[in-house]
């Protein structure tokens, strides 16, 4: 794959209710959900995940003001699948995997680290904004903006040392944008980017890690051995 450029296109085909691609270039079908061929030259080849963000327009402009936008003149503005978002339906094929720790549709972000899954349920992050974990061997942070319903993980070391989060204790949105501090350095941030806006720490970004936001039955399906957050304890 290194220093080849390939393009894609969608084959028709699903692996338990998820988008299978194929590239032009080699005819191998890539697993949309796991990144990575699953069939031809390329299978268990992965993809480079890059980082981005399922959020809403209005929050989106919030926090990139000067953004550029797809001119989507002449498609349909509608959302086909509102029905099925509302309906307790379990995709096409149905599940794979029938787990009964979450309702079918509830709605998840879902982490993969070192081969390890964990979910974590909107239910429990819609009350707790930012939440500092540890999975995998690895300090995470992991911050949820209720009303675009917008989650990101990343990682919480900054140069060494591991930081704590909490809501900005005054003016926890700027510009619709929520705000969080570390118990540190003081340092506010931006909890949907990552980046410290003012403070010790200003001008650093935190590392993002490859969330994923999904339907439980997808997720489940995909990882039956998933842990599943359940809110702080102790």
């Amino acid at each position: 794959m290194a220093g080849v450029t390939r393009t894609f296109g969608v084959s028709g085909k699903l692996i338990m209710n998820a988008l299978v691609m194929y590239d032009h270039q080699s005819d191998t079908l890539w697993s949309q959900f796991l990144s990575r061929g699953v069939r031809g030259p390329l299978a268990d080849t992965s993809l480079e995940i890059v980082p981005s963000l399922q959020t809403t327009w209005t929050q989106w402009l919030g926090l990139h003001p000067d953004t550029m936008v797809l001119d989507k003149r002449g498609y349909n503005v509608g959302d086909g699948y509102e029905s099925y978002y509302r309906n307790g339906s379990a995709g096409i094929i149905g599940e794979s995997n029938k787990d009964d720790r979450l309702p079918t549709k509830e709605l998840v972000v879902g982490l993969d680290l070192e081969g390890k899954t964990i979910a974590y349920p909107f239910r429990e992050i819609a009350n707790q904004p930012v939440i500092n974990d540890f999975f995998a061997g690895r300090d995470v942070l992991v911050t949820f903006e209720l009303g675009s319903e917008t989650g990101v993980v990343f990682e919480r070391q900054v140069d060494g040392r591991t930081l704590h989060f909490r809501p900005a204790a005054q003016d926890s949105q700027r510009d619709g944008t929520l705000l969080m501090q570390d118990d540190e350095t003081s340092t506010i941030w931006q909890a949907l980017t990552g980046r410290a806006i003012d403070g010790e720490l200003e001008g650093t970004v935190l590392t993002r890690l490859p969330s994923h936001y999904s339907f439980w039955f997808a997720w489940s399906d995909f990882h039956p051995d998933t842990e599943l957050y359940a809110g702080p304890t102790g």
